[in-house]
């Protein structure tokens, strides 16, 4: 079979496709035929060895995926053979197979197609599970997503508007907070040129939840636009900034600061992540859902997707096609 490895931490530039055999599914592991990957930014850090998971060299990147069950290692009851999967697996995605965790794998939806299976689990679950199990997200509340377009943060818009929530998105470009738009926010900020509070306080008066993949600016932004009460959840530092919190401020306003690491709960409470699949489903069914692929790209050109991914030029997810 064939897969992109990497036989040293050196980054993407030390990423090859060759041909390598797979070993049997080891207990709690199913094999799966890898039909897509979804990108993410965990993949660009676990190349260069400064993400949390330090797999054994070699190995295949790719920390999202979708397939067929093909084989089920000793103790695995929750998947079959044959069975349309899709899940966050650590690694091993950007390949023709892989070995992976089956306690992590939920169905793919009958109707939801291969390239929408992959890039699903991480973005909808890190937005579902942030805003209902850590923030608490109410019909009627005010959500403010920065980092709108992208791969978390669109979804995080339409899972708000779902759950009720009046929507302000804030995006780099006037193109990128038009595609917040058209996915169902109700107000868009471009944080380039306009100013995030002076916006917020004018369109509602203040934001109730505050979902932030991005840090910096943005964030010091939203302890001054965050109503009494509010909650902020931590998704990630996409500007590569780390901000600190002056205490006064949630102190005076009564908010709270939480953080959500997709992986953290997949390591200690798995069973969050499957009652947010399950929530998904249910959402899924009725159609509100439009997963954005802003590009596709085959296996042989990983390494372009990364470059692409890591140059913030797309929106939505991007997509390792592993088979034709």
């Amino acid at each position: 079979m064939q897969g992109i490895r990497l036989h040293s931490r050196d980054g993407i530039d030390a990423m090859v496709l060759e041909e390598f055999d797979l070993p049997a599914p080891g207990t709690g592991e199913a094999q799966i035929a890898v039909h897509a990957a979804g990108v993410n930014f965990g993949d660009t850090l676990m190349v260069t060895g400064q993400y949390q998971e330090k797999p054994d060299l070699p190995f295949s990147p790719g920390m999202e995926a979708a397939g067929e069950v093909i084989a089920l290692g000793a103790g695995v009851d929750n998947v079959s053979v044959g069975d349309r999967v899709m899940g966050s697996i650590g690694y091993g995605g950007f390949a023709e197979a892989a070995n992976v965790p089956a306690a992590n794998l939920t169905p793919v939806p009958d109707d939801m197609d291969w390239a929408t299976a992959a890039a699903f689990p991480v973005a909808y679950g890190t937005s579902h599970v942030a805003l209902t199990y850590r923030s608490h997200l109410k019909s009627g509340e005010v959500l403010l997503v920065h980092g709108a377009a992208g791969g978390v943060g669109l979804t995080a818009v339409e899972l708000g508007k779902a759950m009720g929530a009046t929507v302000i998105a804030t995006a780099g470009s006037d193109d990128k907070v038009a595609l917040a738009r058209d996915y169902g926010a109700d107000y868009g900020i471009n944080y380039s040129s306009e100013d995030i509070r002076e916006k917020v306080l004018k369109y509602t008066g203040g934001a109730d939840v505050i979902y932030d993949p991005v840090g910096g600016d943005a964030f010091k932004a939203s302890l001054r636009c965050i109503n009494f009460e509010g909650r902020i959840i931590v998704i990630g530092f996409a500007s590569g900034d780390i901000p600190k919190i002056p205490t006064n401020y949630p102190l005076v306003k009564c908010f709270t600061v939480d953080g959500f690491v997709w992986g953290a709960y997949h390591r200690k409470k798995v069973a969050v992540i499957h009652e947010g699949y399950a929530g998904l489903q249910k959402i899924w069914a009725t159609g509100a859902l439009k997963p954005h692929i802003s590009k596709r790209y085959p296996l042989a050109n990983t390494a372009d997707a990364m470059r692409f991914l890591l140059a913030r030029k797309s929106t939505g997810k991007v997509v390792i096609e592993t088979r034709e």
